[in-house]
Order: C-alpha cells, then structure tokens, then sequence
C-alpha cells in the first residue's frame, strides 16, 4: 500500500495532511509513503524531514499519486470549474479509479463534486463527518482545528484590542480587565474562554445546549442563556447545536444584545453542519458596543455570525473592528498540522494489516460509515446519496 499526501493548493492554506512523526508509523506499519515537495513547508516542515522519516519527496503531485492506494489532504481537491484551478491545476483529473481519499471534503456544499468522486471510482471520506462518540475523539479533525481555531482567536482579538487584558495595579494607576464575551461554547468556543481567562480577562459565554453551562462555569466564566423548554432540548443525539425556532432567537437576542453592549471583546463560534451560520449579532449591536471594541467572527466563511463581517477582512464600523480571517486553524499551521496528521493515522490505522501493508476500510465500522461518501462507483452517504447535485464546485 502507498499513501500520497499533496501540496495543499488552495489560497492561505498552509497545513499539510502528514507529520514526519506520523511518516514513521505508516513506515512501521509497511505503508509507502510518497510526499509532494515542498508540502511541508507553510507548516514549517521541510522536505528533509519527510525523507529522513522514510517518505518519498516527488517531484509533482502526478509523481507523488503515481500507484497511490489512499490520497491524504487538507482541502477537498481542487477541480477543473474552481476559481483556484488555473493558479493551482486540476487535482480532481490525476485522481484514479479505485484511490481512498480522505480529507475536510465539505460535501454539503459541493455535492456536485461528490458525484465526481464517484464518477471516478473514487472512495471517498469527510473527515468533519466523523462521529461523535467516544472511540472516534482522537480522529475528529473538527475538534482538533476548532480547538487551535478558539486560542488563535482570543490572540487575533488581543491583535487588534488597544488595551491590556489582565487587571494591573500599578503606581500610574489601575489598569481594568477586558470583558470577553464567548458566542458558542464547543471545542472553539471552550478554549477561546480557557485562553481570554489566562490572559486575565473578565470571560462570560453563551450556548444554546443547557449541557455546556457547567462546562463553562468550570473554566471561570459566566453562562449567559435564556433557559427554557425549547433550550432543554438544543442538542442533537450526534452533540451538535440544533437550530433555533424564531421565538427563542429573538429572546435569546435580547439578552445578548443587552450584554453584548457592555462587553470590550465579543468571539462567535457558532456553526450548524451543512447550513449557513445562524446570525448571532446584529448591526444594531455592533453599533451599541464602545469604540476600540472587537468582534472575532471564526463563522465568517459560512455566513457569518456577526453582521458587516466580510471574509478575510478586518472591517472598522463606527470604531468596531471585526475580524474575519479565512482559515483561522492554517494561522497555526505547524500544530493544526501535527494534529490533523494524527487525526488521520488514528483513522486509517486499525484498518491496516500490519504484517503486508494492506488496508480494509469495513463499512461496518461506524467510524467508516459515518465518514465515506463513496463507494464503488456511487454515492453512499444517507446525507447525500438521495441529493441531487447543486451545481458550482
């Protein structure tokens, strides 16, 4: 067997799908391994790395999927009709019949190239669709990207936050603490509460599951909700946020708005799976908070959760900054990269025969059906296979 991980080529990418330390468990395990060159290098790993951990640096990303059994990336890849075709080539043309690919494959959005997977005899895996349960935790590519995602963002809004965070007493004077407020305690919205209280500011937080209000308080802050039936029941058995009726939006903005007003620094985590981000902040908001106030939006590229926020910009409305940087776990490239890597090998690894290298994804593992979007030819997802094909790639 042979693995293949690619040059990610998508703009502001710069994480790689492999470790050299992960190189060497595939090694140990009689997997090949081929490496792009130069795919290491936005996360600070060069090409000699890879080679003295037992990996082949090719030449090209044909060379390096030459004979690949399974194709590890970041990114899905790139197809013929992308916008970042022409700077990067056509990824989707040198995927053979019969190749595993696994990668953060965001099908929900471009369900058109999962039929192309399949077209192409491609078995394909999202990783962000593995589950939640307890064996899967060490292979969730979302837990570990939101998890640095959440610390970059209190960083990016200290960035841009004219004052300190901590309380200092001092003989000019006393400096007074910033007031952090959390938008969405997941794994992003937990550390970026862990991370604001370290620096010494003031942490509250708000969610709709009931369930993270003792997770919260567990880290110092305080747990802003409106608490009724409907709030009871904002979980899904899968531990994702359900989306909201209408009426408890409204009452649950109310009392945001109302605290939001007071606060120095606001970070929004808030994502439903395969919809658009639910709007968390208005523009009225926005506009209520004091000037040198900063709002991070890690939603951004979903939609949004914070009005005027636009992807890739800091944009300043009445002296609020709002933060939209793309990509926030590739601004942490060496460790999302470490971490990923390993997301993968502890995927991949229990299906692989030790002794010939082989490998046997079973489709009755959960771990497997959870994730596979393909097989054989044909759409195999209950998420997908009955769906047509939305058209834009």
């Amino acid at each position: 067997m042979r693995i293949a991980v690619l040059r990610e080529r998508r703009s502001g990418e710069r994480r790689v799908a492999i470790s050299p330390e992960m190189v060497k468990k595939y090694r140990a395990l009689n997997v090949e391994v081929a490496v792009e060159q130069g795919a290491g290098l936005g996360a600070s790993i060069p090409d000699s790395e890879f080679e003295a951990a037992g990996a082949r640096i090719a030449g090209s990303a044909a060379e390096a999927l030459e004979g690949a059994t399974v194709l590890l990336k970041v990114q899905r890849p790139i197809a013929g009709g992308d916008d970042e075709a022409q700077a990067g080539g056509d990824e989707m043309a040198l995927l053979h019949s019969g190749l595993t690919l696994l990668g953060v494959l965001n099908p929900m959005q471009h369900r058109d190239q999962v039929q192309a997977y399949a077209q192409a005899g491609v078995n394909a895996f999202a990783m962000e669709f593995m589950p939640r349960i307890t064996r899967a935790q060490s292979m969730d590519v979302l837990s570990s990207q939101s998890n640095l995602a959440g610390y970059k963002a209190v960083l990016d809004a200290s960035a841009e936050f004219g004052r300190a965070f901590p309380m200092m007493m001092t003989a000019a004077g006393t400096v007074a603490p910033a007031k952090v407020f959390v938008m969405g305690a997941g794994v992003a919205g937990l550390q970026a509460i862990a991370t604001a209280r370290r620096l010494g500011a003031i942490v509250s937080a708000t969610d709709v599951r009931p369930a993270t209000k003792e997770q919260v308080e567990s880290l110092g802050a305080k747990f802003v909700m409106v608490e009724d039936e409907e709030s009871a029941a904002a979980e899904t058995a899968a531990g994702y946020a359900k989306e909201m009726s209408e009426a408890y939006r409204q009452k649950q903005a109310a009392l945001v708005a109302e605290h939001i007003r007071k606060m120095d620094i606001v970070i929004t985590t808030a994502l439903i799976p395969g919809r658009p981000a639910p709007r968390l902040v208005s523009q009225e908001m926005v506009e209520s908070m004091k000037p040198g106030s900063v709002l991070v939006d890690l939603a951004v590229e979903s939609g949004g959760n914070v009005a005027l926020s636009r992807p890739g910009e800091v944009v300043e409305h009445n002296g609020v900054r709002i933060v939209g940087h793309r990509n926030v776990p590739s601004r942490v490239a060496v460790d999302a990269s470490q971490l990923y890597a390993r997301n993968l090998y502890n995927f991949l690894s229990p299906h692989i025969d030790k002794e010939s290298g082989a490998i046997r994804l079973d489709p009755a593992d959960e771990t497997v059906s959870g994730t596979q979007l393909t097989r054989d030819g044909a759409v195999v997802h209950p998420s997908l296979a009955d769906a047509p094909a939305t058209g834009g790639q």
